[in-house]
């Protein structure tokens, strides 16, 4: 399968920008490298779970369990047995977080749809609340990579200082990155990735004609967690202290989520953009406002329904925003007839909404 030249472009200049954030945050103060490098990290664990979420329709609610078990696997190693290779740490972080979700996936395929999301909400709650009490994991203080004046793991033997060693950890996940991209780009086009589909699609049907229904969900579940095990490995390399809130409670299982469907979960490296921007938004509006939450509802909210099929699913060809653009390419008068039609929307939502508070309050219309 080639790509159309316009979106090996596109994802051409997608890779230059990439590996030139740690210059380009040199160069502007609005944007830092660490809050990046964050968002790539999520952003590849959304990768992952977009696997389960673009093909099997299946909803995960616990993938945090899998990215918080890579961090704490690189943490613990480094901590309680003196491990300093970059690279032993990753690979560790990634066999934990393959064998938790194995675990995971077994116990939750059992069943689909609202009780499976509940399932793995249950065990990624169980194994954050088996980590925050035990001292071992340093409770909610969490634990440090490498601690004492060593605070940081060595790739082939070297130890850098403390700037050189965000760019080059940066480098090493901008290659990981391109790695698992391509690893999900083959798994999609794959006859694999057509039994996903038929099974999301309708798994009676596909069970009919001999797709092993339960054990390719299991793989892919699976295949979704390596993704979240990497990725919390490589966050723990990054920010060299783990603590339980960022990557193992639930809500962070909700960003993971929401960072899939925001960038567009019907493509490959939406999830990825959808991570940059979620982490970028929430850095920024804890610099405005006390009210960050808020101020990145408002934002995120802007976001979906201007681009309801998500960032980069929003920009494809044939796309509902694209067709509105050609638009008002032709014709900008349609804008006022948008504004209008918004505006009028506005006030139907207000008077049902109107309607509704008098028949709770009154008791009738």
């Amino acid at each position: 399968m080639e790509l159309p030249p316009r979106r090996a472009a596109l994802g051409l200049l997608g890779l230059l920008l990439l590996v030139a954030v740690p210059d380009l945050a040199k160069l502007s103060p609005g944007l830092q490298l660490r809050v990046v490098h964050e968002g790539v990290l999520f952003g590849l664990a959304a990768v992952g779970l977009n696997l389960l979420l673009r093909h099997t329709r299946l909803v995960s609610f616990g993938h945090a369990a899998f990215f918080g078990t890579g961090a704490y696997t690189a943490a613990v190693l480094a901590s309680h047995f003196d491990v300093t290779s970059m690279l032993v740490l990753l690979a560790a972080a990634t066999l934990f977080g393959t064998l938790m979700a194995g675990v995971v996936g077994y116990l939750s395929l059992r069943h689909t749809g609202l009780y499976f999301s509940l399932l793995t909400l249950a065990f990624g709650q169980l194994l954050y609340a088996v980590v925050i009490g035990r001292g071992y994991f340093g409770s909610s203080d969490g634990l440090a990579v490498r601690p004492g004046e060593a605070n940081q793991a060595l790739l082939f033997g070297v130890e850098f200082g403390s700037e050189v060693y965000s760019v080059v950890v940066y480098y090493l996940t901008v290659l990981v990155v391109l790695l698992s991209l391509l690893v999900m780009w083959r798994v999609a086009n794959s006859p694999f990735g057509d039994a996903l589909d038929a099974i999301g699609q309708n798994r009676t049907r596909a069970r009919f004609i001999g797709i092993p229904v339960r054990r390719y969900v299991l793989a892919a579940f699976v295949v979704s967690g390596i993704y979240g095990g990497v990725a919390g490995g490589m966050y723990g390399l990054v920010q060299q202290h783990v603590r339980p809130e960022p990557t193992l409670y639930f809500l962070r299982s909700g960003d993971i989520l929401f960072m899939a469907i925001l960038g567009g979960f019907r493509t490959l490296v939406g999830p990825l953009v959808g991570g940059i921007v979620l982490v970028f938004l929430q850095d920024v509006g804890r610099d405005v406002t006390n009210y960050f939450d808020a101020l990145t509802g408002i934002v995120l909210v802007a976001l979906v329904y201007g681009f309801p099929r998500g960032i980069v699913g929003s920009l494809k060809a044939g796309s509902p925003f694209r067709r509105r653009l050609a638009s008002l390419r032709a014709d900008p008068s349609v804008a006022g007839a948008w504004l209008r039609g918004a505006w009028n929307a506005v006030v139907d939502a207000a008077a049902r909404a109107g309607e509704n508070l008098r028949i709770i309050i009154f008791g009738v219309n």
